[in-house]
């Protein structure tokens, strides 16, 4: 499974980038995010849709 994880704007809380990782990376980026009070939103990726 694949997450979307975006870096939220200390100020506003408005996304500042995004990345799409798989599910044994989100783990990593949490923590290193929480070392440094940095804010998370984390979903799940959308995947694309077949045509």
């Amino acid at each position: 499974m694949r997450f979307e994880i975006m870096r939220l704007d200390d100020t506003d809380g408005t996304p500042v980038d995004t990345t799409i990782v798989d599910a044994a990376c989100v783990n990593t980026i949490v923590q290193q995010a929480a070392a440094i009070g940095q804010r998370l939103w984390i979903r799940p990726a959308e995947l694309p849709t077949a045509s």
